[in-house]
């Protein structure tokens, strides 16, 4: 028994049906698009998750001024 019931056999039967019907060169188109956008899909998550730490720490930043910014004020006082 293989995935869900479906044997291997079964498997290798779909996989000569998509075969015939779609081509092994539109298959092959099909994948290397699906890898491209992948691929894009993980760079933009990447950069996406660079912002979000630069912002984190811009606002750490500020914060840190803002308190030092306080303490200052309530020294002159």
């Amino acid at each position: 028994m293989g995935i869900g019931g479906i044997g291997i056999w079964q498997l290798l039967i779909i996989l000569l049906i998509v075969v015939m019907l779609f081509g092994t060169k539109k298959l092959r188109t099909l994948g290397s698009d699906l890898g491209g956008a992948l691929r894009g899909f993980r760079s933009a998550m990447k950069d996406d998750e660079g912002k979000k730490d630069e912002i984190e720490d811009q606002t750490e930043t500020a914060g840190a001024e803002t308190v030092g910014a306080a303490s200052e004020t309530a020294e002159n006082k």
